[in-house]
């Protein structure tokens, strides 16, 4: 029962079953300003605190007898202790009897803070309770503060692991959400104005803002970083705020921390509910800001990388020849692809070439070791001087050689691997020089397909590479180059994956295109490295 309807300071669970006790402290209580909640029975005790768990009003506090009817006042506080919910409410022991000193050290060991004699003065009734409801908060405060920075924590790494500005909105946006237990969005607007929009797990995927709205946020993140340095946070009212950022078809005030990246160029925000941050207070508020500052942080060098990479598939998409453009080759048909690593930090050098030679056809499949814009040129550097080579050159053996003194010379620091094969439409005689390569696969008319045996050194390395490795191809069969971003998995032996690859080509349709999409169907997604293929056949 309730013995102040008008609480002005703690709550306070009185356990104790003489009525006559229970109304005597709480007297004392209620009148030094507490609410009290009286109850006569450990087992009352346990009710009470369930249904205020529900209500979200558990005790500041809880006296509680030594000897109570139905259990140990020292076995009630071990049962608060084990619960979650109950575990930081602070309990003092209470006796009228002479008790030992080895039975308060029990009240200790369940997690007791204190131990009252009784009767007692008010006042040190009064100074127990002030003093275990403060160390309790203590603890709170000290736990609350662990936890903070440890999701805190967690939210940078996690910021800084990303690897594109889309999973850095999404990991900044589940971040936040955590550190201030409300709904969150992140954007990230770059300097061609494409927005990266991130919203917490919390958010339904049903009813998303439109373009409308996106198109919004954007010029609302111009205008008010516009001249800006340093974190701003500033309110958007809910008419310039759009709806169902934070809940579907929802209007918020929106709470924003706005900061630009070290180069001034793109703005990064974070959002969340006003009334949500406005109950947490400044601290809340700090927490939004030092977030968006690891935001902006991280989000330079990703964005920078969009540029390099976009720059690196223009290089690619410029130098390789699409597949309706692949020069004229007499006597062979000729399929390719090309498909970008799924991964956007990522940028290879694969390539592939078919070229004229004066006695039959070259073609060729390589890859610069590495991942970045310096690879996608040297890419470049070494079709082109393939390209070269080929007008006075047609041994492949020759070429590969010529290839590894042009790299040695020029980019000593980077290292290649290619496959060349050298085709006579009229016999069929294929000779394959391998630098490093995986194999060329021979599908067979019968349906057989093997690797050919041929291998070499990578180029870059100066060694010297062997004779070439010659072989017939029939009317019918088909000869299939790939670059290992097709097939490699991390943690999978390549012998495997390219054995998976001659079970998989075997079983296709004839016909090379469908060759190549039955493979990248089977092989081809979310590849962490780019895929390059080139497949041929004699005419008939």
């Amino acid at each position: 029962m309730d013995v102040d309807e008008k609480p002005t300071g703690t709550t306070v669970m009185v356990v104790d079953d003489v009525a006559a006790s229970r109304y005597a402290m709480g007297s004392v209580l209620s009148r030094a300003g507490h609410r009290v909640v009286a109850v006569a029975s450990g087992g009352e005790a346990l009710d009470e605190l369930a249904e205020r768990q529900r209500k979200g009003t558990l005790p500041d506090v809880a006296l509680v007898d030594v000897g109570l009817p139905d259990m140990s006042g020292f076995e009630l506080c071990r049962r608060f202790k084990e619960r979650p919910h109950t575990a930081g409410i602070p309990v003092v022991h209470f006796s009228a009897a002479l008790v030992a000193p080895a039975i308060r050290c029990q009240g200790l060991d369940t997690g007791d803070e204190a131990y009252l004699t009784v009767p007692a003065e008010p006042e040190e009734i009064e100074a127990v309770v002030r003093a275990a409801v403060r160390s309790a908060r203590l603890r709170a405060d000290n736990q609350a503060l662990v936890r903070r920075l440890t999701l805190q924590s967690e939210t940078i790494v996690a910021i800084q692991s990303a690897r594109s500005p889309q999973e850095l909105a999404d990991a900044a946006a589940d971040g936040a959400a955590r550190l201030t237990g409300t709904p969150a969005a992140v954007f990230v607007l770059d300097q061609d104005d494409q927005l990266y929009r991130g919203l917490s797990r919390d958010r339904t995927a049903v009813a998303l803002p439109d373009e409308g709205a996106h198109r919004a946020v954007s010029a609302l993140l111009r205008r008010l970083t516009r001249g800006q340095s340093d974190v701003q946070l500033t309110t958007v009212p809910a008419p310039l705020w759009p709806t169902g950022f934070f809940r579907p078809g929802v209007q918020h005030d929106a709470r924003l921390a706005l900061v630009l990246t070290q180069d001034g160029r793109a703005p990064v925000c974070l959002a969340a509910p006003a009334r949500g941050m406005r109950r947490l207070g400044p601290e809340g508020e700090a927490l939004l800001a030092q977030l968006a500052q690891a935001t902006a942080l991280a989000a330079e060098p990703l964005l920078m990388y969009q540029v390099e990479r976009h720059v690196a598939l223009t290089l690619q998409h410029s130098f390789l020849p699409r597949p309706h453009k692949l020069p004229e080759l007499p006597g062979i048909n000729v399929s390719v692809r090309y498909v970008p690593a799924s991964r956007e930090t990522e940028i290879g050098g694969d390539f592939y070439a078919a070229l004229r030679l004066d006695d039959g056809v070259l073609a060729a499949v390589g890859d610069v070791v590495g991942h970045s814009l310096d690879a996608a040129t040297v890419m470049v550097e070494i079709r082109h001087a393939l390209r070269a080579y080929c007008v006075e050159e047609s041994d492949p053996a020759v070429l590969a050689e010529r290839l590894d003194r042009m790299l040695r010379r020029y980019h000593p620091e980077l290292t290649a691997t290619v496959c060349l094969v050298q085709l006579d439409p009229g016999t069929g005689r294929i000779r394959i020089a391998n630098a490093g390569h995986i194999p060329p696969l021979i599908l067979r008319d019968s349906g057989s397909a093997e690797y050919a045996k041929a291998s070499g050194p990578l180029l870059g390395l100066g060694l010297p590479h062997p004779t070439p490795t010659e072989l017939f191809l029939e009317r019918g069969d088909r000869l299939l180059m790939i670059t290992d971003g097709l097939i490699e998995t991390r943690g999978v032996d390549l012998e495997v994956s390219m054995e998976q690859l001659r079970a998989a080509a075997s079983g296709a349709l004839p016909g090379l295109d469908a060759l190549c999409d039955t493979l990248l169907a089977s092989f081809g997604h979310d590849r962490e490295d780019d895929i390059a293929m080139l497949a041929l056949r004699l005419t008939k």
